[in-house]
């Protein structure tokens, strides 16, 4: 008698666990939809607004300094004070901070809303995280919950071009992040009833000054080089920035020696495996968010394309990335880690070396097609292997900082490198301009700079995957971490 009872609720907890799994990727599609929604409509928010071209590289730098600076807090938040509570809080600051965006009638306005969605995704991402790794214990199941949370991260990446490109032609810039609102809220009141609450069994200190000197740290230095351009790498605003973020990334250092429950134990980097592939993910990420944001721009003010043709443009880009990832997932066992990891590089640079050759005048598919391919195709290669670099050889009580200060890399490193050449691709234009070169022409040439830059990126990337990592750092990835890596 008592079996089937027993059997009904076995079967809702069954059932209520996947519905779990889709409200969390809900929540997640919304926050990977919003880092590729805006690229298509830049152009059309940077004639509304009158963003200057260095001022627009702010839109995405403000979300994704703000979303990587406070990510690990974000994490040790969801522990501490509960996994479904920060990640309710999350949603409603996401899609308070959307709204707030589309209403907003000024660069400083937007700019500001832009750092809320930013500390909103900071609260949901790790907290959605959390919640599939405690609600899937299983290996398998864990495994199948991963990928289902990778293929959301892919398919909103590509969805997000299509849609941006559709809201902005159709309708207006706005609503790229109005749409955010009724996502947000149907992802807020299934999962207030839905999901369970948790919290994390650890140390309850919370280390918020960590957190803050590290972010303002790199804002301020972010800052520094974005006014290089405008005012001089020797001006006082320059000079007097640079200084302040150093300080307080020192005070950052300082911080994690003394506090009882440091946000990032700094021992942690001696791990040479780990430490490296932070640094690469930071050098790829510079190069790969400076070709989204050039090329958009390119496609839309030079050649002409509409925002929705803007949008197909790219989706081979998501295409490649999702192929390269797959492809690595079958290559590591038969090549190894760092093989896999150079030939990435070199395709992702070969990628970057193909983009110089984009006209005022170009051909998409003879130029542009050729070279989103490539480097697209190597960013996949290099996610994997590197996910793998940056979190096998630590202690599993560290697993969860090693994978929060990868994700963090990839955000900070974007941002920094899309401050760095945006910078020089600006001057190189206006120095172009002032020759009494085409302003069509000054544009590209400045463009060709910022991939040249982004290509030595990539190679110093190699150069130090060569030197630094030994056969002993990748001696523990089989074939199964592989999988397992590839469902992130």
């Amino acid at each position: 008698m008592s079996t089937a009872p027993a059997a009904q609720a076995g079967a809702r907890t069954e059932t209520n666990r996947w519905v779990v799994l889709v409200l969390v990727c809900l929540a997640q599609f919304m926050v990977v939809l919003d880092a590729t929604i805006v690229n298509v409509a830049l152009p059309s928010i940077q004639h509304d607004l009158d963003f200057s071209p260095a001022n627009l590289a702010w839109i995405i730098n403000s979300y994704t300094l703000l979303f990587g600076g406070f990510l690990l807090l974000g994490g040790r938040a969801a522990d501490l004070f509960g996994r479904k509570r920060v990640f309710l809080a999350g949603v409603i600051l996401f899609s308070a901070a959307s709204a707030l965006c589309a209403l907003a009638t000024s660069q400083g306005m937007l700019i500001g809303f832009r750092g809320l969605q930013g500390l909103g995704a900071a609260l949901v991402s790790p907290a959605a995280l959390s919640i599939i790794m405690t609600t899937f214990a299983d290996g398998a199941e864990r495994t199948k919950a991963l990928a289902a949370w990778g293929a959301i991260a892919a398919s909103g990446s590509a969805f997000g071009l299509l849609l941006g490109g559709v809201l902005t032609e159709s309708l207006s810039w706005e609503w790229i992040f109005l749409v955010n609102v009724p996502i947000g809220a149907a992802a807020f009141f299934a999962s207030l009833r839905l999901i369970p609450e948790s919290k994390g069994d650890g140390a309850r200190g919370f280390d918020i000054g960590g957190a803050i000197a590290v972010t303002g740290g790199v804002v301020a230095i972010v800052y520094a080089i974005v006014r290089a351009e405008a005012d001089g790498w020797g001006s006082s605003t320059t000079l007097g920035f640079g200084a302040l973020g150093i300080a307080l990334l020192v005070g950052f250092v300082l911080i994690e020696r003394v506090h009882k429950h440091p946000l990032v134990r700094l021992g942690i980097f001696k791990v040479r495996s780990l430490s490296t592939a932070n640094g690469v993910m930071v050098l790829a990420m510079a190069g790969m968010f400076a070709m989204f944001f050039f090329a958009t721009i390119y496609v839309q003010e030079v050649l002409g394309y509409s925002p929705i043709k803007s949008g197909f443009a790219f989706l081979p880009f998501t295409v490649g990335i999702i192929g390269g990832s797959v492809a690595a997932q079958q290559l590591i066992p038969r090549i190894g880690v760092k093989a896999q990891i150079l030939s990435g590089l070199v395709l992702a640079g070969v990628g970057l070396l193909l983009m110089t050759r984009i006209t005022p005048a170009g051909n998409y598919l003879s130029e542009l097609f050729p070279a989103v391919v490539v480097l697209s195709i190597g960013m996949g290669m290099l996610f994997v292997p590197l996910t793998l670099l940056a979190t096998t050889n630590v202690n599993e009580h560290d697993a969860g900082l090693a994978s929060g200060l990868f994700n963090t890399s990839q955000q900070v490193g974007g941002a920094l490198g899309l401050a760095i050449l945006s910078t020089f691709a600006t001057s190189r234009t206006e120095n172009q301009i002032g020759d009494g070169v085409q302003a069509s022409q000054a544009l590209v040439d400045g463009y060709h700079l910022a991939f040249l830059i982004g290509a030595v990126f990539m190679a110093v990337g190699a150069v130090a995957v060569t030197l630094l990592i030994r056969r002993a750092d990748t001696a523990t990835i089989n074939a199964d971490e592989a999988a397992v890596a590839m469902a992130h």
